[in-house]
C-alpha cells in the first residue's frame, strides 16, 4: 500500500488518473505503463482498476445504500464465484469445515446480479455509513448526508467492487483522523490479505497513518522526488541534511521540506551554511540513493505474465451481460422516477388546471359549426399540442443535472450509454400516457369535438405520441449542448422554429416559398396534419356547401392542411419517427462527447515563468527567493488590527431538535430527534477554541446554531453576546463564519470576491484606500496574492482549485474585520503546507483579541497544539470534555487518562486521533461507561459552570451592542456593489451573453421574414444563470452584506 504525497497543483490527480487509464485522452502521452506486463492496449484497464475521484459526485435523490448497491451490481463479482468453488474444492481435499459466519459471507458476496448484497452492509460498516445508510445524499437544496459521509460514499463506491488496483484521490478530506485511521486500517487489510494494488493520495496524514504505509511516492513540481520504502524516506532526507524534529509528522516534514518558505528550519548540520536544496537536486540525490536503485532493478526485469492469474485482469469492458446492464439501470430508473414523484405529480396537476380553463374558454355551448368557429376548434387543438409539446420541458434540467454523475460513471465502464438512454425512454411512457389521457379526457366531449369514440383514442394517442417526442427533443438537447443557461436559450429557440413552422400560427400556403420545406420539418406540422384530419373528416363536418366542397374540406384548404384520411396514419408514423431519431441522438451523444472539463490549481504568471526559468536553468531566475512563511505573517499581521470590539460569547443549556422523518417515526421513534443536548460553553476573546468530536457528532450543527444560520428545527436554551441576549441582525454585523462548502461567484475574480466581501461589510468610517490596503493584505497573508486576477469558476468544471477556493472562503470572512469568527473545517482539503499557513494566520488574529471557534478533522499536532482551548462532542450532540490543552496537550492527555480503563497515549501519537480512539463508542460501550456523564461529574464541567455564569453578565459600564442602521452601507452603495459585481458576471459570460443575443437577433430575422411586424419578449432563459448564485445569495445575505431588496432592483 503506497502513500502518495506532494502540495496540491504537484501532479498526483494526473499521475493517478493516467494509472488508471481515466486520463483526458486529449493530453499527450509519453512512456510505458503495464498491469501483470500486459500493456494498456491489451486489456481494459478502465474496468480493471478503480479511480477514487476527489470530487464528490452522486445522485442526491438516492440514498447511501442503493448508490452502493447499484454501484456494486454494476461493478460485478469478478473472481469471487470462482474463487468460492476453488476454495471449496482445497477444503473437501483436506477435510476443513469453514467457519458459518465467514462461509455464508464469502457464499452472499460471491452471488452474481443481487439487488442488494452482503457486501454493502460490509462497507456501510467499515467506512463508518450504517448510521446514514437509508439517507438520501442530498445537494445543496435537498438536506441529506454531511460533506465527510459524502467523501466515504464516493471511496465506498469504487471499493465494493472486485478490483484489486485501487487509485485513491484524496479521501480522507472532511472527515476526522481517527475515521480515516479506521479506513486505511482497512485498506491495509485488504491490500495485505488480497495481494491488491493500492496507491492513496492524502493531504495532512496523522503520524499513525502514516505509518499503516509500506511505500511512499513524494511528488513536486509534477516530478518524483522519492519513491521507495516508507521505512528508509527520513534515512534519505538526513542523508540530503534535513531531518524530522520530534513531535512532528513525517508527511508534514516532507511536504514542508520541498518548499522554499520552510526548508531551512529542518537543517541540521549547523556547521555548514544552509542553501536551497531545489527539486531537481533532490531528485539527482534520490538516483543515487539504494531505494533508487533497487527500484530501477525491479523496472529492468520484464513481469512473466504466466504468473499473472487469468482473473487478475478484465478483457471485457463490462462486468455483466447486456440483459443485466439493462435490468440494473432500469431498476434504478424507476426509483429516480418515484423519488421525484412531485415533479410529475405537480406537472400533471397543472396540466389539469389548465385543461379545466380552456374547457371553459372552447365550452362546447358556443360553439358552432361553421367556418367562423371551426377556427376556435382548430385553435383549441393546436393549443392542446402545445401544451402537451412545452409539458416536456422539465426533462431538459433534470437531465443536466444527472449529466456528471452518469459521465463518471460511463468512463468507469459502469454501464454504456444504451443502457441509460433506453430506460430514460421506456419509463416515460406511463407519464406521457397519463398526461396525454387528462387532458383528452377533460376536454374532448366538453369543447364538442367529434364524438366518435374512435376519434376520441385518435386524439389521445397522437397527444401521447407528441409527448414523448417533445420529451425526447428536450432530452437530446440536454445532452448535447450540457450548459444549463445555453440549454434553455437553445430550447426556447427550437420550441420558437418547431412553432412557427407548425402549419397553425402560419398557414402552409402564406410561407415563403424559398422555406416551405420547413414545414416538413416540423415534428408539430405532422401533429397538427393528424389532429385537424382527425376532427375536420368526421361525419359532423361533411355538409356540402355552394362550392360542392364539404364544411370539412374548406377549413382544411384554408389552413393549407387538406390532406386524406390516411395522412392520419403518416402523422403517427413522422412522430414515431422523431421519436427514434431524438432518442438514437441522445444516446449517440451520451457515448460520444467527453465530460467538462475539472478545476486545478492556478499558478501566477510570475510563478509559471520562475518554473519554467528552472527548467531552462537560468540562474537569475533561481537566484529569485520567495520570502518565508514566517516572515510574511509577522509583518503583516500589524497592518490587520482595524478598530473593533473584543465580544464573548455564552450558551447554556442548548438544545436543538429537529421533525423526525415519517418513515423513522413509524419504525417507532419519536415526533422529534434531539441533536443536541445541554451544551454550556463560552467562547472568549483571545482564546483561540477547537471544537472536536467524530464525524456526526454535531459540531456543525453547534456551529450552526449559535451563529444564527439553522433555519428550521427547534433551538431551546440561553446565548448571551457580551453578556446580553443575542439579536441575530446585530450579532450577523460583528460575526463570520467561514463554511465547510466554498461558495463564490464564479465570473469574478480572486481579488474582487474579497473586495466585494470589503465594500459592503466594513463600516462607512474606513475609506476607500484604507479598504484596499486591507484587501491586499488579507489576499497577502492568506497567500492569495499570486492569483489574485484569477477567476474563481465553477467548482469541479473550472477556476481554482479546491485547495485556493477554501483559503479564499477565509480571506472573504476575514476582510469583514469581525469581532468572531466561526471556521467550518479551516483546514479540510488543504495540504500540511496551506493548513500550516492558514492556522498561522488564525492565531495572529486570535492575538488581537478576537474570538475564534474552528471545528477541525485531521489536525497535526502542530496544529492541534496551537490550539488553547478544546470542546469534545460525542455522537449524540454531548460535550465529553471542555477546558485548557495545555502544553503538549498535557492537560487533555491527564484527564482522559485518570479515567479508569482508557489506554494510555503512545509515545508521539498524535493527541488529537488519540482523543477521538479512545472517546469512540465501540471503546466507550468496551469499558461500559458513558463519557458525557463522567465529564458532568468532573472538575471541567464545574470550571466552565462558572465561566459561563461569569461571562453570562454584561461587564461594568458596557453597553449593549446596536446598530443605528440594520446593514454597515447605506442602500446607495448596496445597489451600487451590487450593480458592480453582476455586471462583472455578465460580462464575464461571453459565451452566455452571444447565445442570448444569437438567440435574439435569429428570432428576429425568424419573426421579421415570416410575421412581419410582430414582437415578442422571453425572459425564462436567465433561469439557469441566476439558479447557479442563490446559494451565494443565501451565504451573503446570512452576513448582513444587503438588503434582499437591492438584489431584486440590481438584477
Amino acid at each position: 500500500m503506497t502513500l502518495l504525497l506532494g502540495p496540491p497543483g504537484c501532479g498526483k490527480t494526473t499521475l493517478l488518473q493516467a494509472l488508471s487509464g481515466k486520463l483526458n485522452p486529449s493530453l499527450k502521452v509519453t512512456g510505458e505503463i503495464s498491469y501483470n506486463g500486459y500493456k494498456f492496449t491489451e486489456f481494459v484497464p478502465q474496468n480493471t482498476s478503480a479511480y477514487i475521484s476527489q470530487y464528490d459526485l452522486h445522485i442526491s435523490e438516492m440514498t447511501v445504500r442503493e448508490t452502493l448497491d447499484f454501484s456494486a451490481r454494476c461493478q460485478g463479482i469478478g473472481d469471487r464465484a470462482d474463487m468460492l468453488k476453488e476454495i471449496s474444492r482445497r477444503e473437501k481435499q483436506s477435510g476443513i469445515v469453514p467457519e458459518p459466519d465467514i462461509d455464508t459471507f464469502m457464499k452472499a458476496i460471491s452471488v452474481e446480479g443481487l439487488k442488494g448484497t452482503l457486501q454493502t452492509d460490509y462497507i456501510l460498516k467499515i467506512l463508518g455509513l450504517d448510521i446514514c445508510a437509508d439517507t438520501i445524499v442530498g445537494d445543496a437544496m435537498n438536506r441529506g448526508i454531511s460533506g465527510g459521509q459524502k467523501r466515504r460514499l464516493t471511496t465506498g463506491e469504487m471499493i465494493i467492487g472486485p478490483n484489486k488496483a485501487l487509485f485513491m484521490d484524496e479521501i480522507s478530506t472532511g472527515l476526522d483522523s481517527s475515521t480515516t485511521f479506521q479506513i486505511v486500517t482497512c485498506l491495509q487489510q485488504l491490500t495485505h490479505i488480497t495481494e491488491a494494488t493500492l496507491l492513496v493520495s492524502l493531504l495532512q496524514p496523522a503520524p499513525e497513518t502514516f505509518d499503516l504505509f509500506d511505500d511512499i511516492i513524494l511528488m513536486a513540481e509534477g516530478k518524483i522526488v522519492y519513491q521507495g520504502p516508507r521505512s528508509s524516506v527520513q534515512e534519505f532526507f538526513e542523508h540530503c541534511g534535513f531531518r524530522c524534529p520530534e513531535r512532528k509528522g513525517v508527511a508534514d516534514f516532507l511536504q514542508e521540506l520541498l518548499s522554499e518558505k520552510d526548508q531551512a528550519q529542518y537543517w541540521y548540520r549547523k556547521d555548514q551554511p544552509h542553501s536551497f536544496v531545489s527539486v531537481d537536486n533532490f531528485i539527482v540525490a534520490f538516483k543515487k540513493f539504494h531505494a533508487a536503485q533497487k527500484l530501477n532493478e525491479e523496472l529492468c526485469t520484464p513481469f512473466n505474465r504466466r504468473e499473472s492469474h487469468k482473473s487478475a485482469l478484465s478483457f471485457n469492458m463490462y462486468s455483466m451481460g447486456k440483459w443485466e446492464l439493462l435490468k440494473t439501470c432500469m431498476a434504478r430508473e424507476w426509483l429516480l422516477m418515484k423519488r421525484n414523484s412531485f415533479v410529475h405529480i405537480f406537472k400533471s396537476s397543472q396540466l389539469v388546471v389548465i385543461a379545466l380553463m380552456t374547457m371553459t374558454i372552447f365550452i362546447r355551448t358556443r360553439m358552432k359549426l361553421d367556418l367562423v368557429h371551426a377556427s376556435y376548434y382548430l385553435g383549441s387543438l393546436f393549443y392542446a399540442l402545445i401544451r402537451l409539446m412545452t409539458t416536456g420541458i422539465t426533462e431538459l434540467a433534470l437531465t443536466v443535472s444527472r449529466l456528471s454523475v452518469f459521465y463518471k460513471q460511463r468512463d468507469f465502464y459502469f454501464y454504456p450509454a444504451w443502457a441509460y438512454s433506453i430506460p430514460a425512454a421506456i419509463l416515460k411512457i406511463p407519464f406521457s400516457l397519463m398526461d396525454a389521457f387528462l387532458w383528452t379526457a377533460l376536454t374532448y366531449y366538453v369543447i364538442g369535438y367529434s364524438p366518435e369514440p374512435e376519434r376520441f383514442f385518435r386524439l389521445l394517442f397522437l397527444l401521447f405520441l407528441v409527448h414523448q417526442m417533445a420529451i425526447s427533443l428536450f432530452r437530446l438537447i440536454a445532452s448535447v449542448v450540457r450548459d444549463p443557461p445555453f440549454a434553455a436559450n437553445f430550447s426556447l429557440f427550437t420550441l420558437l422554429v418547431i412553432f412557427l413552422f407548425s402549419g397553425f400560427i402560419i398557414p402552409r400556403p402564406l410561407l415563403p416559398a424559398w422555406v416551405k420545406w420547413g414545414f416538413w420539418l416540423s415534428p408539430l406540422a405532422y401533429s397538427e396534419i393528424g389532429v385537424a384530419v382527425n376532427e375536420f373528416l368526421a361525419p359532423r363536418w361533411q355538409q356540402v356547401s355552394s362550392s360542392n366542397a364539404t364544411l370539412g374540406q374548406q377549413v382544411l384548404e384554408k389552413r393549407g392542411l387538406n390532406f386524406s384520411d390516411y395522412y392520419y396514419w403518416i402523422s403517427v408514423g413522422a412522430l414515431i419517427g422523431f421519436w427514434m431519431i431524438f432518442n438514437i441522438g441522445f444516446t449517440f451523444a451520451l457515448s460520444l462527447l467527453k465530460p467538462p472539463g475539472s478545476s486545478r490549481a492556478i499558478i501566477s504568471h510570475e510563478r509559471f515563468f520562475y518554473l519554467k526559468a528552472k527548467e531552462d536553468l537560468s540562474d537569475t531566475a533561481l537566484q529569485k527567493e520567495l520570502p518565508s512563511v514566517d516572515s510574511l505573517t509577522e509583518r503583516k499581521v500589524k497592518g490587520m488590527v482595524l478598530p473593533f470590539k473584543p465580544i464573548t460569547i455564552s450558551f447554556k443549556d442548548v438544545q436543538y431538535f429537529v421533525d423526525t422523518p415519517k418513515k423513522l417515526r413509524e419504525q417507532g421513534y419519536p415526533q422529534r430527534l434531539q441533536l443536541l443536548q445541554d451544551i454550556t460553553g463560552a467562547f472568549r476573546p483571545g482564546v483561540l477554541t477547537a471544537l472536536m468530536g467524530v464525524s456526526g457528532a454535531g459540531k456543525t450543527t453547534l456551529m450552526d446554531v449559535l451563529s444564527g444560520r439553522k433555519t428550521g428545527g427547534y433551538i431551546e436554551g440561553d446565548i448571551r453576546i457580551g453578556g446580553y441576549p443575542k439579536v441575530q441582525e446585530t450579532y450577523a454585523r460583528i460575526s463570520a463564519y467561514c463554511e465547510q462548502t466554498d461558495i463564490h461567484t464564479p465570473m469574478i475574480t480572486v481579488e474582487e470576491s474579497v473586495m466585494y466581501s470589503a465594500r459592503l461589510r466594513l463600516p462607512t468610517e474606513i475609506n476607500k484606500h484604507k479598504r484596499l490596503e486591507f484587501v491586499a493584505e488579507v489576499l497577502q497573508m492568506i497567500e492569495l496574492d499570486e492569483i489574485k486576477d484569477a477567476l474563481v469558476g465553477i467548482p469541479h468544471v473550472s477556476g481554482i482549485s479546491p485547495e485556493q477556493r477554501k483559503r479564499l472562503t477565509i480571506a472573504v470572512e476575514l476582510v469583514s474585520n469581525p469581532s468572531i469568527i466561526f471556521m467550518d473545517e479551516p483546514t479540510s482539503g488543504l495540504d500540511a503546507r496551506a493548513a500550516a499557513i492558514v492556522m498561522r494566520v488564525v492565531k495572529n488574529i486570535v492575538n488581537t483579541k478576537r474570538t475564534i471557534v474552528c471545528t477541525i478533522h485531521q489536525p497535526s499536532i502542530d496544529i492541534f497544539e496551537s490550539f488553547d482551548e478544546l470542546i469534545l462532542m460525542k455522537r449524540g450532540g454531548q460535550m465529553i470534555y471542555s477546558g485548557e490543552l495545555g502544553q503538549h496537550s498535557s492537560r487533555l492527555i491527564e484527564y482522559f487518562e485518570g479515567i479508569p480503563g482508557v489506554p494510555k497515549i503512545k509515545e508521539n501519537h498524535n493527541p488529537a486521533t488519540w482523543m477521538l480512539e479512545v472517546t469512540s463508542p465501540p471503546v466507550e460501550a468496551q469499558l461500559g461507561i458513558d463519557f458525557a456523564c463522567i465529564y458532568k461529574e468532573s472538575h471541567l464541567y464545574k470550571r466552565n459552570k462558572e465561566i459561563v455564569k461569569s461571562q453570562s453578565l454584561p461587564a461594568q459600564g458596557s453597553e449593549k451592542l446596536q446598530f443605528s442602521t440594520p446593514f454597515p452601507q447605506n442602500g446607495w452603495e448596496q445597489l451600487k456593489a451590487c450593480l458592480w459585481k453582476q455586471h462583472l458576471s455578465y460580462w464575464r459570460s461571453p459565451k452566455y451573453n452571444l447565445v442570448r443575443l444569437a438567440f435574439i437577433i435569429l428570432s428576429s430575422l425568424l419573426y421579421g421574414v415570416l410575421l412581419r411586424q410582430k414582437g415578442q419578449h422571453l425572459c425564462s432563459s436567465v433561469l439557469p444563470f441566476v439558479s447557479t448564485q442563490r446559494t451565494i445569495i443565501y451565504r451573503e445575505r446570512f452576513s448582513r452584506m444587503y438588503s434582499s431588496w437591492h438584489i431584486r432592483w440590481h438584477r
